[in-house]
């Protein structure tokens, strides 16, 4: 090699080497960078949770904060909701201290039964599920407040609390005319016969909340609430059952589960779920999963469990 080509040679190994590290320190730069925007893209996708008040504090079954905790498990097990209590003061209490901020949840799941809520409470909850806010009954939640005529158009039906035919009709099934009735005759409005396992019927089997339900199943041994009348509007049924003469009961078939509008707001309401037993059942664990998402959502995303209860045998969670 002579002097010249020794020139010329050297500066371009050295730019060989600069070019791989530059290409290396490219491929390094644009790997971290996809890694960072894809971070970013998955938090961003990440489903944000469902938030869920529970409302509790006065009942008249006194195993309350019993259901509520196992209630707010069933709901925080499917990983889509978030959930915080907000218990009201006792009997007799200040209910002027009772004022959650309602626009933090996206769902209210109703555990009471007692005093009445202030003015200013009851304003902002009809505010709350009228533009939008879902709205969860449970069981005795469907006594409470007799004379707030919103939160008797919200439950669609309720018992109890001195209702009776001015609070509106009665609603049950009637199987030879194959339809719903609405029955104005006067009475008393609520009752149960003795407590005992029932089948449960769907009358909507294409509802986003039953769909993929079984027909019927058995439902663990509850109250089965009858008699139930209010007014009934924008209500759809999705369940019923049988309330046997033989058990005290009205000789009728009982709505179970139910939705009702109001305003831009969505209402699950479940008569089910009387006592720790009758919550542990998973018929009624799946429904009120599935009733809390769709009150959210419009929309539910769970799967029937595969040990939910059949026609022949009821299915309870052990722990």
């Amino acid at each position: 090699m002579n002097f010249r080509q020794s020139l010329t040679s050297k500066p371009t190994a050295m730019a060989n080497k600069k070019l791989n590290f530059n290409g290396k320190f490219a491929l390094f730069l644009a790997g971290f960078s996809f890694l960072f925007l894809s971070q970013i893209i998955a938090q961003k996708g990440a489903k944000q949770p469902i938030n869920v008040l529970i409302i509790d504090g006065q009942n008249n079954h006194k195993n309350w904060p019993q259901t509520t905790q196992l209630m707010k498990g069933y709901l925080e097990e499917t990983g889509l909701f978030k959930v915080s209590v907000a218990t009201t003061p006792p009997e007799g209490g200040d209910m002027e201290t009772f004022k959650p901020d309602f626009s933090q949840y996206q769902v209210v799941l109703s555990n009471y039964n007692g005093d009445s809520w202030s003015k200013a409470t009851k304003d902002a909850f009809e505010k709350f599920v009228s533009n939008g806010g879902g709205f969860v009954s449970v069981h005795a939640a469907d006594n409470a407040f007799p004379e707030w005529e919103a939160y008797n158009k919200m439950i669609g039906v309720g018992g109890w609390g001195n209702r009776n035919e001015k609070s509106g009709p009665y609603v049950y099934y009637d199987e030879e005319k194959d339809t719903f009735v609405h029955d104005n005759s006067a009475g008393r409005g609520g009752s149960h016969g003795i407590e005992h396992q029932f089948l449960v019927k769907l009358t909507n089997i294409k509802h986003p909340i039953t769909k993929g339900l079984p027909d019927a199943w058995l439902h663990e041994k509850d109250e089965l609430y009858d008699r139930m009348r209010g007014p009934a509007e924008n209500m759809e049924i999705l369940a019923t059952a049988y309330s046997d003469k033989e058990k005290r009961g009205s000789g009728r078939i009982e709505p179970m589960l139910m939705t009702v509008s109001y305003g831009k707001g969505k209402i699950f309401h479940t008569v089910l779920g009387h006592g720790n037993y009758s919550q542990k059942c998973k018929g009624f664990i799946t429904t009120l999963q599935r009733g809390t998402e769709w009150v959210a959502t419009g929309k539910v995303t769970q799967a029937v469990p595969k040990d939910f209860p059949t026609a022949e045998a009821v299915s309870i969670r052990e722990n």
